[in-house]
């Protein structure tokens, strides 16, 4: 008798195939997923709403009627960042702890329409932003899971859930994907609709997807942009890779380090053409120029909160959002715009000799302790200038929590990034 695998232990892409052939049901799916969500979420805490009832209906339905697209019966957790019109959605702040939108953010929307099962919210940072939530990661409880995101990252590494989004602005997309050890994926500005989300800092929001395979992000893409699938493509000839430690080499922990040095060797080894890249000099002061973006929305975004609301946010979010934005002038923070416009002319031009970019997703393995969810550094650059990047796991620190590599592609080239991607995770296997 063949072995059979659980459930929610596929990947997206073998649950959508196993639907559609017929040895699966969605129903048994979700009812993997919630029994696994019951034995281990008391630990994790990943969750901010599980809508049990509703998950099950909309799995027998999909189970009666004809297949609806790509993501046919697939489960999926949401950052609690995001609007639904069946769920609550709090943002992380206990000014919306019982809120309830009126319509679904255009990400869920489309995702349902591919045939997608909204399970529930993920736990979110207070708007996305540095004051923590709840959620530890699933490798060692005692360590943050990363960014705003993590408990979207939390449920996928803790195979609660097949796929789960997240937002970017500095780094909750990447890093929790990389303390998490799952795959990351965050596309160019602009690719996945925002539209229903709860703006951070507009100029680098970005919503961006977790999942356990690059086929599973693939599918996704295609779903959420509402655009024909088109699958990873193997590629023959090795790719030119450059490798980048940014400006803050110095920051970096020794396994973050020895990572990269690690799979560059690996996949030099494999035949691809790798090379040293050093940051252009538009790029040496960006983490100042996306805090100032940052800051400067504070204010704006969160007027009404700030107005209304001011004792029920965060201190952080009083000082580092609201205060700190008020002190930005106008001309600093065009300053700050124009710094991001000329760094991608000048990292763009770098494309005509590379493929993608190797760099590290995280200063390192997953700090201790609840109370910060880590350092963004490493990935707001990428933000700030556009691009999409693709967190890979790729072994473990000192501590034997999961560290991985980060990939960075060409603006609007996300495909081919995910092609790369695939054959740097083939070499390094």
């Amino acid at each position: 008798m063949p072995i059979m695998t659980a459930p929610n232990t596929l990947s997206a892409t073998e649950i959508a195939h196993q639907i559609d052939s017929g040895t699966l049901t969605a129903e048994a799916v979700v009812r993997a997923h919630l029994e696994r969500i019951d034995k281990r979420d008391a630990d994790v805490l990943a969750w901010s709403h599980l809508a049990r009832d509703a998950a099950l209906e909309r799995a027998r339905l999909l189970d009666r009627g004809p297949r609806q697209g790509l993501l046919h019966g697939v489960p999926m957790g949401v950052k609690d960042i995001i609007d639904s019109h069946d769920q609550p959605t709090t943002y992380g702040s206990p000014i919306y702890k019982t809120h309830q939108p009126l319509a679904d953010a255009a990400t869920i929307a489309l995702a349902r329409n591919a045939g997608a099962i909204l399970l529930g919210k993920t736990v979110t940072t207070e708007f996305a932003n540095r004051h923590p939530g709840l959620t530890r990661n699933p490798h060692n409880p005692a360590h943050t899971p990363g960014g705003s995101s993590s408990g979207s990252a939390a449920a996928v590494a803790d195979w609660q859930v097949v796929l789960a989004t997240g937002t970017q602005t500095g780094g909750s997309v990447i890093r929790p994907a990389a303390f998490c050890g799952v795959v990351g994926y965050k596309p160019t500005y602009g690719h996945f609709a925002i539209a229903g989300m709860k703006a951070n800092t507009e100029w680098v929001d970005t919503i961006g997807a977790y999942a356990r395979s690059l086929d599973d992000i693939a599918l996704f893409r295609a779903a959420l942009m509402a655009i024909p699938h088109r699958p990873i493509v193997k590629i023959d000839t090795p790719p030119r890779i450059a490798v980048c430690y940014t400006p803050h080499k110095d920051e970096l922990q020794p396994e973050a380090i020895a990572a990269i040095e690690a799979a560059a060797a690996r996949l030099a080894k494999a035949g691809a053409k790798v090379s040293e890249y050093a940051m252009p000099a538009e790029m040496l002061t960006m983490r100042e120029g996306q805090k100032t973006l940052s800051a400067f929305d504070g204010p704006r975004a969160a007027a009404d909160e700030a107005r209304r609301f001011h004792g029920l946010l965060s201190k952080s979010f009083q000082e580092d959002k609201i205060a700190a934005g008020k002190k930005i002038d106008y001309a600093t923070w065009v300053a700050a715009q124009q710094l991001g416009e000329r760094g991608r002319a000048a990292v763009d031009a770098t494309f005509a000799d590379i493929d993608v970019i190797l760099t590290p997703p995280a200063k390192g393995e997953a700090p201790l302790g609840l109370e910060r969810t880590g350092d963004a550094t490493f990935n707001l650059l990428w933000t700030y200038l556009w691009m999409p990047c693709v967190t890979l796991p790729y072994t473990r620190g000192p501590k034997g929590l999961p560290v991985g590599i980060q990939l960075v592609g060409r603006q609007h080239e996300d495909a081919a990034l995910l092609d790369v991607a695939a054959w740097v995770q083939g070499a390094l296997q």
